[in-house]
């Protein structure tokens, strides 16, 4: 069963290479990577990388977080309104309804930001872009605080709405009573018959006791019944409670310390030094400082961790869009050194060329590393602590299919922006069940289980991505580390 269900998790998490590859080389194509050339000249190659990393972590930040609202909403209704019973179907059909909810709000999320990202960079370069990450980041800290306060309301209404535990409660004890009185009546009938001297005990009589003791024990059942539903109701709702209030304080803090980095490189861009030395210095010491400050906090919360992951991210973004415009530059002096003299508007040009690419195809392998991730600390929670494996892994994977088929239907519509952030959001419901796999492996009790729900990931992804095995290779580990992590 492990072999199969890893299986089943690796083929979907294989299956998407295909249409990322795709994506991103009709990206990173003469037309659209035009605007991201101009914009070197501005920013320079530091700020260049930077500013496109801690946009795209960003909106994949973003669009796990709405889809896990999302689902948190649908599977908050579906618990205020008592749906969710003891019975497997209403079990399936709370999982279901959050399942799709959230992974329909990451797909429509992560299209949503694309196009708006797409739109910004082409109508208004880097510098719009840089705006606009600046403007969104200091919007998130207050929207956090009133979006709570709007779910606590919500919350409440769901709960004063919810009229069928009062109701239930009524009736029970509308039996009980009667089924007293009864009792009492009875009891009374015999004492006179005693008094009178009459048979002490008659076949009606048993079978009158017989028949309410199975009526009260039927009440006493319905009692324990009501009980342990109600229990199971707050508690499904608190972890629900707790889930999104540590992704809202997650989606509204985590990207400080990308964009912190991101304005002081795009900076040093503006004024000339996007390339030189002094600002690389800088960049590498206010990395160092800001990760400090934070990994040293006596209170450590998992923003924290993220927050530190990504801004480390967008650093190595950097490192390699400054790398492609030196490599182009050490070429040219090879090739003038062997007699091929190239002029500086070629060389600048090339330059510009091979960081733009070099920047896209890093921060889009990040960005999908950061929505696997994303979606395994989702996943892996699932497994350990509340739904069951096969629905989980399955379920996961039949959805992720399902929006992998909607977004080439609406490929035309969405544009390439557009369809970019949706597969990003795709990777995150991928996400979900790669680490559900992994969580299931580590909770077998025998090595054969553990090592055989491991090979059918690794197999099943390899097989369905057509062995690239470096991307694979990276990924399986990052989506363990991260199913393994308790964010709540």
């Amino acid at each position: 069963m492990g072999f199969t269900l890893g299986a089943v998790a690796g083929c979907i998490l294989g299956a998407t290479e295909d249409p990322i590859d795709k994506t991103l080389s009709a990206i990173t194509s003469a037309e659209p990577l035009e605007p991201v050339m101009e914009e070197v000249r501005t920013v320079g190659s530091l700020g260049l990388g930077t500013l496109i990393g801690a946009t795209a972590l960003t909106t994949a930040m973003t669009s796990v977080v709405a889809g896990v609202i999302l689902a948190a909403a649908a599977a908050s209704v579906f618990v205020a309104t008592r749906s969710c019973g003891a019975s497997n179907t209403q079990s399936v059909g709370l999982w279901a309804s959050a399942g799709l909810a959230g992974a329909f709000g990451t797909t429509l999320s992560g299209a949503t930001l694309g196009v708006a990202v797409e739109w910004v960079v082409k109508n208004y370069g880097m510098v719009g872009l840089l705006w606009a990450l600046s403007i969104f980041t200091v919007l998130k800290p207050p929207l956090h605080f009133v979006f709570k306060l709007l779910w606590k309301q919500g919350e409440a209404c769901c709960t004063l709405g919810s009229v069928d535990w009062v109701r239930e409660r009524k009736q029970i004890e509308m039996t009980e009573c009667h089924q007293r009185q009864r009792v009492a009546v009875q009891i009374e009938q015999r004492i006179l018959m005693l008094e009178k001297g009459g048979c002490s005990s008659t076949v009606e009589d048993r079978e009158s006791w017989v028949t309410e003791r199975q009526q009260r024990r039927e009440i006493d059942r319905k009692k324990m019944e009501n009980e342990e539903a109600k229990m199971e109701q707050r508690t499904i709702q608190d972890w629900i409670n707790t889930v999104v209030v540590k992704h809202v304080d997650f989606l509204a803090f985590s990207g400080i310390p990308m964009t912190v980095v991101a304005i002081v490189t795009s900076g040093f861009g503006v004024f000339g030094y996007g390339g030189h030395q002094s600002g690389f210095i800088v960049l590498l010491t206010l990395v160092a400082v800001i990760a400090y400050l934070l990994l040293k906090s006596s209170d450590f919360k998992f923003w924290m961790l993220v927050g530190c992951m990504g801004m480390l991210a967008t650093f190595v973004i950097a490192m390699l869009t400054l790398h492609a415009g030196q490599v182009v530059i050490t070429t040219a002096m090879k090739m003038q050194v062997a007699g091929q003299r190239q002029s500086k508007e070629i060389i600048s040009t090339r330059m510009n060329h091979q960081s733009s690419l070099e920047a896209l195809n890093a921060t889009f392998f990040v960005a999908k590393l950061c929505q696997l991730g994303l979606g395994a600390t989702v996943g892996g929670p699932l497994v350990r602590h509340v739904a069951g494996e096969v629905k989980v892994v399955v379920g996961a994977a039949l959805v992720a299919v399902g929006l992998l088929a909607g977004v080439e239907v609406l490929a035309p519509v969405l544009g390439e922006g557009g369809k970019a952030g949706a597969l990003l959001g795709v990777v995150g419901a991928v996400g979900v069940s790669v680490g559900a796999a992994a969580a299931i492996a580590g909770r077998w009790s025998s090595w054969p289980g553990t090592w055989g729900t491991i090979a059918g990931l690794v197999i099943g992804a390899l097989g369905m991505g057509k062995w690239h095995v470096v991307n694979i290779g990276l990924q399986v580990p990052v989506a363990y580390v991260f199913a393994m992590t308790n964010p709540f």
